[in-house]
């Protein structure tokens, strides 16, 4: 789910106002779950053509020892991680102990061998617009994953399936959807929102990501 607005990150109105022209001619492509403070569906582009379960690899490269494409097979076979965490748009609205089950970052980034340049990591939605970035610290945490299932389900399709990025201490606009790409680069390189004016750093609710960290 994409979050945007400016509730907990200082963005001005202009901002805003640009985010909403860019949303416009898109427009939702669901609405409201049927629940207080349920999940919105937004895209930044029209018509994301779905990826199957049975076809999709996410490709890891970039400053790597070994670049790989890992499929949905490749991905259930890593150690999964169960995290029961907040979904939190930047606008406002959460919705509470959403069960995220999939890889967690580190592992893959581990398996494809880092190399000692590489600084940041940067994502690649298969929309070919959307993309995402962190800081290798960042990306190294073990609640950032590339999450494979969503309360007890495959991720679905609106949801940002059948691979989306899941950065649960950092507002929605930061956990990528429709992942497709994750790229080991020299120097973090702003993603589609903050080239729009939204903070590198998304951390909800604090200033640095460091409190609550899980081991």
């Amino acid at each position: 789910m994409l979050g945007l607005g400016a509730a907990g990150v200082a963005v001005g109105a202009s901002v805003q106002d640009r985010v909403a022209r860019t949303l416009a001619p898109v427009g939702p492509i669901g609405d409201v779950l049927p629940a207080a403070g349920g999940f919105r569906y937004y895209s930044v582009t029209a018509g994301v053509k779905r990826h199957s379960v049975e076809t999709h690899h996410v490709a890891v490269t970039g400053l790597v020892g070994k670049p790989r494409s890992f499929s949905m097979a490749d991905l259930a076979g890593f150690p999964q991680m169960t995290l029961d965490k907040d979904f939190q748009c930047v606008t406002g609205w959460r919705v509470p102990d959403v069960r995220w089950v999939g890889v967690a970052l580190p592992d893959l980034l581990d398996a494809v061998g880092v190399s000692a340049q590489a600084k940041a990591v940067r994502f690649t939605s298969f929309d070919g617009v959307y993309t995402e970035s962190l800081t290798l610290e960042q990306a190294r945490r073990r609640d950032v994953l590339v999450a494979t299932q969503m309360d007890g389900k495959p991720v679905t399709h609106d949801h940002g399936g059948p691979t989306r990025l899941y950065v649960a201490p950092m507002y929605g606009y930061k956990s990528l959807k429709w992942l497709g790409g994750i790229e080991l680069t020299d120097k973090v390189k702003p993603g589609y929102w903050e080239d729009l004016g939204y903070d590198v750093d998304a951390w909800v609710g604090r200033s640095n990501g460091r409190d609550d960290e899980p081991t």
